[in-house]
């Protein structure tokens, strides 16, 4: 079993010295300093994070997504035929993110996050994981443009976040994850076929292994959802709690990340009440083949509260450790 976390970190500290790339990004728009500028002080922050990741014990971290805007543009604006619009809610949340509209053919024109991964990867002494929005979360929260069908959308996508997949296969991560919240949140369950359909496109020959992590909502309802093409898969336990009916039947020969902690919620979990959940996910999943993990992004938390967070998860994934070794 092994503590990690699921996608972005906070950017911003309430410390002193914590809010540099706020003043950074406030420069830039200002003309003050250059957008090299920028990237070495994203670089800086991204640094910090990946300390404070492993400082708190995770196993298994990310680069924070320090310099994404949000959980779409990045990936979305990388791509070719996408255009980046105005400020729209993410799901039912108080962030934001700027809605994508297909403008063109959706195409992949060069690496995305390959570089992002590479600088995380030389600055950390623990394994990072690239982690990618998937193509029906970006091709159904943006606009369809020049595209009649959301069909056409989400299969242009995914061909082109194919190619995006096989680079950062080739500079060979431990893990890719693949995040999919859309495809759990209730009022879109209806395009199924469609996704099992688009993970295909996305997966094909993609030599490296892969995890599907989903959240605000449960897989319920979706047949055969661990039959996809990823070596694992990442359930929201806190705002999906009917997954808890899922992971009885979970495949002995895939990996499960379950999402514990409320990353939505300034309220600390106890050590116990995570300890009895790691117990009770062993019954049905080798303890090998199981991470505990926050269930969403962490950057709906104050920094210093999402330290707190993971360093307490930490703690009770090792005490869950020796209680199995």
């Amino acid at each position: 079993m092994i503590s990690t976390v699921p996608s972005n970190y906070p950017k911003i500290a309430n410390r002193r010295g914590g809010q540099t790339l706020r003043r950074a990004i406030s420069s830039f728009d200002r003309g003050r300093i250059s957008a090299d500028d920028l990237a070495a002080t994203a670089d800086d922050v991204t640094v910090e994070v990946i300390a404070e990741q492993e400082r708190a014990g995770i196993d298994i971290i990310t680069d924070g997504q320090i310099r994404w805007q949000d959980p779409v543009t990045y990936i979305a604006g990388g791509l070719h035929g996408f255009e980046i619009g105005g400020l729209i809610r993410y799901f039912d949340t108080n962030t934001f993110y700027r809605q994508p509209e297909a403008t063109a053919q959706i195409a992949w024109q060069e690496p995305i996050l390959v570089r992002d991964f590479e600088f995380a990867r030389d600055h950390a002494a623990r394994p990072v994981k690239p982690v990618v929005t998937g193509p029906y979360t970006i091709a159904k929260l943006s606009q369809r443009g020049v595209y009649d069908s959301l069909e056409d959308l989400v299969l242009d996508t995914a061909r082109a976040l194919n190619h995006e997949l096989r680079a950062l296969a080739a500079a060979d991560p431990a893990l890719i994850q693949v995040d999919e919240p859309a495809i759990v949140w209730h009022r879109y369950k209806s395009d199924w076929d469609l996704f099992r359909q688009a993970m295909d496109v996305l997966m094909d020959g993609v030599g490296a292994a892969t995890l599907l992590r989903t959240d605000f909502g449960d897989a319920t309802g979706l047949p055969e959802f661990f039959a996809l093409p990823f070596q694992g898969f990442g359930l929201d336990m806190v705002q999906g709690e009917e997954n808890r009916s899922l992971v009885p039947q979970f495949p002995d020969d895939r990996d499960l990340m379950l999402g514990v902690v409320d990353a939505r919620n300034v309220r600390m979990e106890t050590g116990d009440g995570l300890l009895q959940v790691a117990d009770w996910a062993t019954q049905f999943v080798a303890p090998v083949r199981l991470s505990l993990s926050p269930n969403t992004g962490l950057e709906f938390l104050p920094r210093e509260t999402a330290y707190d967070k993971i360093e307490n998860m930490a703690r009770a994934v090792k005490k869950a450790q020796e209680a199995v070794a």
